[in-house]
């Protein structure tokens, strides 16, 4: 990356690869204005981008050495380039399955960062122990939010301090699915890996009684009988909301003392299971905070722990920097999969993956998805794909792994915490509120 240094009150850019054929303007470059050499044609925002070289209609547009667009119209130097002047379309992308894949160099667990967490009788390790409340169905999520509402403000977990407090998880499905469909068997799949997520210390399953995602089969799908950190109640059995709300208030009540007692202990870094997260990104997302974070990922990896790329539409067009890092075959060919069935889903519903930047991602000088996507995969790091999962599954694999999500913050990090993560990175360019529990969100 060259920094390109000018005069004082002359406009710093930043050229990112010698093979790209515009700059990003680090301050705000107004026309007439001379940087990189170009005299500007128009004022190019900071975090924008002026092309350097003539580009012709239908040449493609470089970024970080990589195509991000094509161009509509010729594009001189010192022209903003944006979306009045950019378009996309598709175009060969060569996947060179584990062509940089190698094998990771671990720390031996004595020279290992640590943490301290809560260890689970399970064997797993948490960042936080919260108790949640979890609904099998939208019915029961008022009854569930009163029944934390309630501990909550009663200051009774004062007397606790190992916990971290009691949260409702609600939903907003649960009844008219087939039980036997993808719906169903995601919603089942995203439910127990909250319940045993290792942040959680106890939960209490609350449903209405009548709906289609019915607790007892739940229970039977996964073996799992009521025990003192895991209860579950319906509102039709129990009498009523307010007896519902009065009988998990005493259930979790119960629970305290055996939740309170596991206290944090030191625990080694390979016991990490990081969710990456970006959102609100701008031009500047993809050389800052993304892949600052990436240098962290690698980082983790090397001390023995795993790190979560999501949000499938949002690394669309930078899938194949990924399957050239693939540990085998198969898992290059499961994420190209993903991407295959994300362009059939958009085209049979008219819809096209290029609509993913937001307004406010194109305001800060993002203008394509493949711009967007190069960015948001920089979070990734450099270390081998070692395995590639269904939203929610549970996370095994060691190392840096792929989680197919929807581009949406909540959503994505949704899955992460299904599939066991105990923490989360969150970069964002123009700023996000999103917060997560049980799993901390840390913005970068």
């Amino acid at each position: 990356m060259k920094i390109v240094e000018s005069p004082t009150k002359v406009p710093r850019t930043i050229k990112l690869n010698s093979a790209d054929n515009i700059v990003v303007a680090v301050d705000n470059v107004e026309k007439g204005a001379s940087s990189s050499g170009i005299v500007a044609n128009a004022r190019v925002p900071r975090g924008h981008k002026m092309a350097v070289v003539a580009i012709a209609k239908g040449e493609p547009i470089r970024k970080f050495g990589q195509i991000i667009g094509f161009a509509k119209a010729p594009i001189q130097p010192g022209d903003w380039v944006h979306e009045h002047n950019v378009e996309m379309h598709d175009f060969a992308r060569d996947y060179a399955y584990c062509a940089d894949a190698k094998p990771e160099e671990i720390l031996p667990a004595s020279q290992q960062a640590t943490f301290e967490g809560y260890r689970r009788a399970n064997g797993k390790a948490g960042t936080r122990n919260y108790i949640g409340i979890l609904t099998s169905v939208n019915c029961s999520a008022s009854a569930s939010k009163f029944m934390a509402e309630e501990i909550n403000r009663s200051g009774i977990l004062n007397n606790y301090p190992n916990i971290d407090g009691v949260v409702a998880l609600t939903q907003a499905n649960g009844c008219v699915i087939d039980y036997r469909g993808v719906i169903f068997d995601t919603l089942k799949r995203t439910s127990w890996g909250y319940a045993t997520n290792p942040n959680m210390g106890g939960v209490v399953m609350v449903g209405l009684g009548c709906e289609g995602f019915q607790i007892p089969r739940f229970k039977e799908a996964y073996n799992v009988t009521e025990s003192d950190t895991f209860r579950t109640m319906t509102i039709q059995e129990t009498g009523g909301t307010r007896k519902t709300v009065d009988a998990g208030v005493a259930a979790i009540r119960e629970m305290l003392p055996t939740v309170n007692a596991v206290k944090r202990e030191t625990i080694p870094a390979s016991e990490l299971l990081l969710a990456l997260q970006c959102g609100g990104s701008d031009g500047y997302s993809g050389i800052t905070a993304n892949p600052a974070l990436g240098a962290a990922v690698d980082i983790l990896v090397h001390h023995g722990g795993t790190a979560i790329l999501s949000e499938t539409p949002e690394i669309y067009g930078a899938e194949h920097l990924l399957t050239r890092r693939a540990a085998t075959r198969e898992v290059g060919e499961k994420l190209v999969d993903i991407i295959h069935w994300w362009e059939d889903y958009t085209r049979r519903n008219q819809m096209e993956m290029n609509n993913n930047p937001s307004p406010g991602n194109k305001l800060g000088g993002l203008t394509t998805i493949l711009e967007k996507s190069l960015g948001a995969a920089a979070k990734g790091g450099s270390t081998t794909l070692t395995a590639v999962y269904r939203y929610a599954e549970p996370v095994k694999a060691k190392g840096f792994v792929f989680m197919d999500t929807p581009g949406y913050d909540p959503v994505s990090a949704t899955g992460q915490v299904a599939g066991g993560a105990n923490i989360l990175c969150f970069t964002t360019g123009r700023g996000s509120a999103y917060g997560c529990k049980p799993t901390p969100s840390i913005k970068l």
